[in-house]
């Protein structure tokens, strides 16, 4: 075994939500904790698995997604090639790191950002180097991460909007620090939240891939789409790295049925316009009432919103006791809330306003 396996700890889940129900009496818990979509999956994703052929269960799926990658290519305007699907982002995040960390080398990441660019930089030996996020925005602190870069730095990991503080960066701002990273280091943008992003009309990386091969852009199915549970990502890149990643991936790492779902979402923008306005009405009640409160939050371009509160801890017990669970844990005193419809956060933040009073 490798040395570093020793010294990782196993992940916990959270406990289902049918579990913590019955242990506190609850008839009713709202899950605020994973950034799911609380407006679920388009119907359309349920109608095309239903019609989905199930006499085809003893094939194996298209190892290259075709129909998917296709579509994807032509929505987006980029070269079919260029796609690397894997299952959800996890899969992508550890397809290059394995592709590209040995021992002895460096990544760079926000802190706090998600946690899986670090563990599989571990996994593969290598070092991580954490650039605290600006203390006043939340954001990527991209001047302090170009004074950290050195000749063992191979990745830069930046998740825009972040996770879990919800800041997000312009393409201008990232292409002003792009052009001072060496192009040997590979930059990686996880855009996984970025169809939540209001503030500009064109916020996506994506156009910056042909200034800049050494950039890789990925995209997530698990948000806005609604298909958490069906595990679909991909990343978009320079043809050259995507054969790389190619070589490595499971041949059928999506199957059928996944594809078919992730290319009946795709179809439904209705969906997806409508879930990303709800949350964009909600994000702004909550801004208005963290503001109201004297609660210091980041403000967010995502479908959570990260804020500190003296007694975080009790406060999520509090909350959790009356039916609603939010992410603990990811900083002293801060909680992560996930973005819901009108009528929980208007009830959420009633309990929040009354445990702050007491």
């Amino acid at each position: 075994m490798k040395d570093q396996i020793k010294q990782l700890s196993s992940y916990v889940p959270e406990e289902p939500l049918a579990a913590v129900k019955k242990r506190l009496g609850l008839k009713r818990l709202v899950r605020l904790s994973a950034n799911e979509n609380p407006f679920g999956t388009s119907k359309q994703v349920k109608q095309a698995i239903i019609n989905w052929n199930f006499g085809e269960t003893n094939r194996y799926p298209d190892g290259n997604a075709t129909t998917l990658r296709m579509t994807l290519a032509q929505k987006l305007q980029i070269p079919p090639e260029k796609f690397v699907f894997g299952v959800g982002l996890d899969e992508i995040i550890e397809l290059i790191s394995r592709i590209f960390l040995e021992v002895g080398d460096e990544i760079l990441q926000t802190a706090p950002t998600f946690s899986e660019y670090a563990l599989h930089a571990q996994i593969e030996g290598a070092k991580v180097v954490s650039v605290p996020c600006d203390p006043k925005t939340g954001k990527n602190n991209l001047s302090q991460m170009l004074t950290k870069i050195n000749q063992k730095t191979k990745l830069i990991w930046l998740c825009n909007p972040n996770n879990p503080t919800g800041s997000y960066q312009t393409p201008f701002e990232l292409a002003e620090f792009l052009k001072q990273v060496p192009s040997e280091v590979l930059v990686l943008i996880d855009e996984a939240y970025i169809h939540y992003v209001t503030e500009v009309d064109q916020p996506s990386a994506l156009p910056l891939l042909e200034q800049f091969p050494n950039v890789v852009v990925m995209r997530t199915f698990s948000k806005v789409y609604g298909l958490a549970n069906l595990r679909v990502g991909f990343a978009v890149m320079d043809q050259e790295l995507a054969n790389y990643l190619q070589a490595v991936r499971l041949p059928y790492n999506l199957n059928s049925l996944v594809q078919v779902g992730a290319l009946a979402a795709l179809q439904d923008q209705k969906f997806v316009t409508s879930s990303i306005e709800r949350t964009a009405q909600e994000r702004d009640k909550w801004e208005k009432f963290f503001a109201a409160n004297q609660i210091k939050y980041f403000h967010s371009q995502a479908n959570f919103i990260f804020f500190k509160f003296p007694e975080a801890l009790k406060l999520a017990d509090n909350l959790l006791h009356n039916g609603f669970q939010l992410r603990r844990g990811l900083a002293e005193d801060w909680l992560r809330l996930t973005i819901s419809d009108e009528a929980d956060g208007q009830q959420l933040r009633q309990l929040i306003a009354d445990f702050k009073s007491c």
